[in-house]
């Protein structure tokens, strides 16, 4: 068995649903500290659901002409998603198993092999380069699966109270197809929600011209978004999207109009708008059809965008070395804690495990894909030390 098939299986056998880190970060801890890390735990949220975070840094001698050495971030989540039912699974979800040339177990793509592989990665690399000019960091969590606020967001906030400079950073999210390497993400959409009240007048639905239909009046309007092209989008990003999520409105009784509709919207937008332009375009539709409205926002990501450069380039020339895959390049997807790091980091890529059967029952990776994402790391480090 390889190193980081142990660790990966070691992970996947602490049962850490979100927010629960189970233990996980502590045995990556004492993974690195011999490693001349220096780990941090940083804990946040409520008692009954505290959310454990680690940054961990290995900080490399400052370079001859005195700068300091960039500083590489691995970042990822130990929590993972509920089982769902155990018995639908055909091997126990927290009990690692080999079938079939995969690795079974909840966390096995999503995402506690990309941890281990990184772990193993900078062991590897430590050990192998240990002079090298290159600073390296863990961000880790166990609230990305949950509401993602004490998490990843809470830390790149202390990084930044702190003075920390980022230059790279790689997360660990599962991103591959068919292959490990054939994809990964180097930007991902924003995602913003609206919660729209349409006012009326309540009334018998026999006697309409004493009440006032807010559905009737809303659904041109709704139309009329619906069919709004937001912007065309770029070379990396679809156009932005519009879709509604819930309608309700409504007394129950088939004979009463109703006072009020509540319509839940949201926005996956791209670099080509922002949420500023998109708020202003769906009041500037909303007034243009008289409504009585009420309208509030919310922004759970902006979008982000590593073009290709520095970083790019060396996860391409670590995956071709490794695979001789010619790997994609993707925003495709929903969000994910790069959303937060390209706040403050200038290059975030994600670069992980196969997809297809993350949060599903019977969650698995192929065994074959495990070395190589770790030598990709390993050799992501040297580019970018130029070692």
């Amino acid at each position: 068995m390889n190193e980081t098939l142990r660790l990966a299986e070691v992970l996947i056998s602490k049962a850490s649903v979100t927010p629960d880190d189970a233990g996980c970060q502590g045995l990556l801890a004492d993974e690195l500290q011999p490693l001349g890390f220096v780990c941090e735990r940083i804990m946040a949220g409520p008692t009954d659901a505290q959310v454990t975070n680690l940054w961990a840094k290995y900080t490399a001698p400052t370079l001859q002409n005195g700068d300091l050495a960039p500083l590489l971030v691995f970042a990822g989540h130990t929590d993972v998603v509920p089982t769902g039912p155990r018995e639908a699974w055909a091997s126990d979800p927290f009990t690692p198993t080999h079938r079939d040339g995969h690795l079974y177990g909840r966390g096995a793509s999503d995402m506690k092999t990309s941890l281990a592989a990184m772990v193993v990665a900078i062991r590897e690399f430590r050990v192998a380069q240990p002079a090298a000019p290159l600073s390296i960091a863990m961000l880790i969590t166990s609230d990305e699966e949950g509401p993602a606020k004490d998490g990843t967001a809470l830390v790149c906030k202390k990084l930044v109270e702190r003075g920390e400079q980022l230059n790279y950073c790689i997360v660990g999210e599962p991103t591959s197809v068919k292959q490990t390497g054939d994809m990964i993400k180097n930007g991902r959409r924003g995602s913003m929600s609206g919660r729209l009240v349409v006012k009326g007048i309540q009334g018998h639905i026999a006697y309409p011209h004493m009440a006032r239909n807010p559905i009737h009046e809303a659904a041109p309007a709704l139309a009329a978004l619906a069919a709004m092209e937001w912007d065309q989008g770029s070379a990396f990003f679809p156009p932005t999207s519009w879709q509604i999520s819930n309608i309700h409105g409504g007394t129950g009784a088939s004979n009463v109009i109703p006072g009020e509709v509540v319509i839940d919207f949201n926005f996956r937008f791209c670099t080509e708008s922002t949420p500023e332009s998109l708020q202003a375009r769906v009041e500037a539709v909303l007034q243009q059809h008289g409504l009585t409205y009420d309208l509030t926002w919310s922004i759970s990501g902006l979008p982000f965008l590593t073009e290709t450069g520095t970083l790019v380039e060396a996860v391409q020339a670590a995956i071709r070395s490794e695979t001789g895959i010619e790997t994609e390049l993707s925003t495709s997807g929903g969000t994910s804690d790069g959303r937060f790091i390209a706040q403050i980091c200038p290059q975030v890529i994600e670069l992980g495990p196969t997809n297809a059967t993350i949060h599903k029952i019977n969650e698995c990776v192929p065994l074959a894909d495990i070395a190589p994402l770790k030598n990709i790391y390993k050799r992501v480090m040297a580019l970018l030390a130029g070692v």
